[in-house]
């Protein structure tokens, strides 16, 4: 059976202690730490830069799956490539020069990734398929987390996956937003590989239990 990698987001964890919302990760079974990085100005809020991520990366040797939220992100990948990212995604939406930018991530030696809000059509990454290594759909619309799922969005993981066993390229399939115990089934049916979870995730008394539920084990 296919089981999902768990990627837990610290946007929902208490910032004041961070180091214990890692452990907490670790201690779950969840594979992947997804870290969201928000300008304020691409999506309607503020998280934090570089210096959180690299004062995060020695407590922790999982992977970190550091997401971009942000304009012109190019200016950023050596900072965040740095500061120890494992997988550094950017959003078609944030420029016009994608591909620039991915080469430059896999420049670093790092895993890249592409990502598309809900208005976004799998057409338009196409092209990109190739150059990835993550491909991250967004299931509602980013800035907050909390938010009910967008259900449609699915469809773009069916295809996706479709895409990829064409042939079209070679990459994770990746699902961030409204992630809970009964969104992750529909996720794992249509093909996901990664599930980011939050607010599920912190909000858990047992996050060990729900990491098994996510990934469809009881």
């Amino acid at each position: 059976m296919h089981l999902p990698i768990i990627a837990p987001s610290v946007l929902a964890a208490d910032f004041s202690s961070l180091t214990g919302g890692l452990a907490l990760i670790a201690s779950s079974g969840a594979e992947w730490i997804h870290l969201d990085v928000m300008d304020g100005c691409f999506v309607p809020n503020i998280s934090f830069g570089p210096k959180m991520v690299g004062d995060l990366r020695p407590h922790s040797s999982q992977i970190f799956d550091v997401h971009l939220m942000i304009r012109n992100p190019l200016n950023f990948v050596e900072e965040f490539a740095q500061a120890g990212a494992d997988y550094i995604t950017i959003h078609v939406e944030a420029g016009v020069h994608s591909h620039r930018t991915l080469q430059a991530i896999h420049g670093t030696g790092k895993k890249a990734g592409i990502s598309i809000v809900p208005s976004t059509p799998v057409s338009f990454i196409e092209p990109l398929l190739p150059f990835v290594d993550l491909v991250l759909v967004m299931t509602v619309n980013p800035g907050y987390g909390g938010q009910p799922i967008i259900p449609e969005c699915f469809e773009k993981v069916r295809a996706l996956a479709a895409m990829r066993e064409s042939g079209k390229g070679d990459y994770l399939i990746s699902v961030d937003g409204g992630i809970n115990e009964s969104t992750a089934k529909t996720a794992r049916e249509a093909g996901v590989d990664v599930l980011v979870a939050g607010t599920s995730f912190f909000g858990a008394a047992d996050k060990a239990v729900l990491v098994g539920r996510l990934k469809g084990l009881s």
